[in-house]
């Protein structure tokens, strides 16, 4: 039930997202007694897509936040708009045919929320359309061809095409990859300047944000208490959107979700003549090793190159001796490009991979752990749980009834067990 003891309130680390925010926000700290139809706790995109869901459905919302609105995997991460959410394949196999329908709709809806909100609130977050999932090895490209069918059987709207190792150099300006996918459905955003356009669309709908709140503990009853150092909001539900930064409702949760790092650098403005020939549609990549490599240009011209999780828990001592040899192996020319930028934190793994949702004692929600594959899926876990507070429940019981293992010990031992369950992968990857 308890929180971290080291709850002190931040700001935002030294992103080029941080850098290049629309605004800074300046909520106010949480004092005093208030009330709400619904708290949430988390003002990332989880907790803003739940709160404004509700607002847009005349619902009264608090959303306590212990840093800043996006501090954490919401305004941090590579910005890739990606359909989909992880373990879906295993969902499917857990509810059959039944579910299929449903989960192909929620396959997309992130990246439809997402859009239309862009659209209806103004928000200026370099929303861009396309994404190409790239082959590292010749079996990736059968899990290409299966999707492009799959696209086809689906009739799927969007532009979407297999490429050619010789279409694919073209297209991402290396040789280092076999073939590719191009999906014009998905696309590539500045995440933290979305996630506060879409706090501050929610705060005009009548949501009262608090920031520098760190949540100490929930007092459960028929109107459950969100306590902080300085106030406190009762309320019919809360629903907890916290990731890998919270340690709420240890009980219930710990052994379930375990933070692991993700890196991000940022060159300097490259010249129009070298952005082209790397990247002249102007798309997301991502390819598709277990342990993969991600990235993009920025609005402003930067490479924006990140991956190579770390799943032991421990920080490297530079994040640029990390990653920019994967860039370089990618983009030997960009040798002697400046990093201006590099930053990192943490991302929720979850053992299954299916995202954590679930309800305690029937009015504490919970959402929480997209493996590294949150931005449009937060945002159609935002509608679910909105659903689920509610009392539709249909979507919300595909995850809650989900069987998901816990690993004791702790989160230092949890970790050890997911670096090991990962190095199987990465030889995966190798082999």
């Amino acid at each position: 039930m308890l929180m971290q003891a080291t709850a002190q309130a931040q700001e935002h680390c030294a992103s080029y997202y941080a850098a290049t925010a629309n605004e800074k926000t300046n909520y106010p700290v949480l004092r005093g007694e208030q009330s709400a139809d619904i708290c949430v706790v988390g003002a990332g995109f989880t907790g803003i897509a739940t709160a404004l869901t509700l607002a847009e459905r005349g619902y009264s919302v608090a959303v306590v936040e212990a840093n800043r609105v996006g501090w954490g995997a919401s305004g941090r991460n590579g910005g890739q708009m990606i359909g989909g959410i992880s373990g879906e394949q295993k969902i499917q196999q857990r509810y059959g045919e039944a579910a299929t329908n449903t989960l192909w709709d929620m396959h997309w809806r992130g990246n439809d929320i997402i859009r239309e909100r862009v659209d209806k609130y103004g928000i200026d977050c370099d929303l861009k359309s396309g994404y190409i999932e790239v082959a590292v090895k010749r079996r990736h490209m059968v899990d290409l061809r299966e999707q492009y069918h799959e696209y086809r059987a689906r009739e799927l709207p969007d532009e979407y095409r297999l490429l050619s190792r010789e279409e694919t150099r073209a297209t991402v300006g290396t040789d280092a990859y076999v073939g590719g996918m191009i999906n014009m459905r998905n696309g590539h955003l500045h995440p933290l300047n979305l996630c506060i356009g879409e706090a501050r669309a929610a705060a005009a709908l009548g949501v009262e944000i608090f920031e520098q709140s760190p949540v100490k503990d929930i007092r459960h009853g028929d109107k459950p208490r969100v306590l902080t150092a300085a106030g406190e909001v009762a309320a019919d539900a809360v629903v907890i959107a916290g990731n890998a930064y919270h340690a709420l409702e240890r009980r219930h949760l710990s052994g379930l979700i375990f933070p692991a790092g993700s890196y991000i650098i940022a060159t300097e403005p490259l010249s129009p003549e070298v952005a082209q020939s790397i990247n002249p549609l102007n798309l997301a990549v991502s390819d598709l090793n277990n342990v993969l490599d991600y990235y993009r240009l920025s609005a402003d011209g930067r490479l924006l190159f990140g991956g190579r999780c770390n799943y032991s828990g421990r920080e490297p001592r530079s994040i640029k001796a990390t990653i920019l040899p994967r860039m370089l192996k990618i983009y030997p020319q960009l040798k002697d490009v400046r990093i201006d930028y590099e930053w990192g934190g943490k991302i929720g793994i979850v053992i299954t991979r299916i995202p954590l949702l679930g309800r305690i004692h029937g009015n504490v929600y919970y959402c929480q752990g997209y493996s590294g594959h949150g931005v449009s899926a937060s945002h159609v876990a935002g509608e679910i749980m909105a659903d689920a507070v509610t009392g539709t429940l249909e979507r919300f019981d595909l995850f809650a009834n989900v069987h998901q293992w816990r690993i004791p010990l702790g989160q230092w031992f949890g970790n050890q067990i997911v670096a090991m369950g990962m190095l199987y992968y990465r030889l995966k990857d190798i082999l």
